[in-house]
């Protein structure tokens, strides 16, 4: 299993992209698509016309906004300049059909694509992709928005990212003796923020969780001018990692 970090950041920061999580494991997928991720999914070598899933944590423009850019590229590419791909699966928490379907109807050119679209919602129950196993989980973030973490297990390994979210036994649960833990640091821990956890909320999770490592990751920018490695290490024994856009972990 393959983790490139397409974007460390959040929806407006000086130097990162937002929220986009590169997998390869027998598939080629996307965790979340945040604005400026496209780009350096480009610079990545990866071909994104032969990515078939996306899995969205929830729909904020920070983890959204660069699908528009992507599926407009594809249509482009398929039906202008002689392109073939495959179908694409999207995939997030309730609330994704409604969504992704008013969305096609309604922006120019999106409807009927040369190529298969499906819309999957996901709970709670694991499903696969491919020999990949994926298990959703709801984590809490805002009180009117449905959020989904994602554990991924492949040839032995297990990779969680949590979307954004609260500290909650939901994500502890989910991230349980897995080899890696991408989470969301919004914040440093002598500032926190709402909604999102801080640092040392970061390394608490990993420490309750035994993982095996921890990335932190969807920096505000203020995360930046604290040393949130070591305000999570308060917590946390284990080896921690400050993701940063085009960084690559294999497992």
């Amino acid at each position: 299993m393959r983790l490139t970090i397409l974007g460390s950041g959040t929806n407006v920061h000086p130097s990162r992209a937002a929220a986009g999580y590169l997998i390869q494991t027998d598939q080629t997928m996307l965790l979340d698509f945040g604005p400026r991720t496209l780009m350096n999914l480009i610079k990545s070598g990866v071909d994104r016309h032969r990515i078939t899933h996306i899995l969205f944590s929830h729909f904020h423009a920070d983890h959204f906004s660069d699908f528009i850019t992507f599926f407009f590229d594809a249509l482009i590419y398929t039906k202008h300049e002689g392109g073939r791909r495959p179908d694409l699966t999207l995939i997030g928490p309730k609330g994704t059909k409604p969504l992704i379907k008013s969305m096609m109807a309604t922006f120019p050119s999106f409807s009927n694509p040369p190529f298969r679209v499906r819309i999957k919602e996901v709970g709670v129950r694991p499903f696969e992709i491919g020999d990949t196993r994926i298990i959703p989980r709801p984590v809490v973030h805002v009180a009117d928005l449905h959020c989904v973490g994602y554990r991924l297990e492949y040839n032995g390994k297990a990779l969680v990212y949590s979307g954004d979210t609260q500290y909650c036994d939901s994500l502890v649960r989910l991230c349980d003796t897995a080899d890696l833990a991408v989470l969301d640091c919004s914040f440093p821990a002598n500032k926190p923020g709402p909604v999102h956890m801080h640092a040392g909320e970061c390394g608490r999770v990993a420490q309750e969780a035994g993982v095996g490592s921890l990335v932190l990751s969807h920096f505000y920018p203020i995360a930046d001018r604290y040393d949130v490695k070591a305000q999570a290490s308060e917590e946390y024994g284990g080896r921690i990692r400050k993701g940063k856009d085009l960084l690559t972990i294999a497992l």
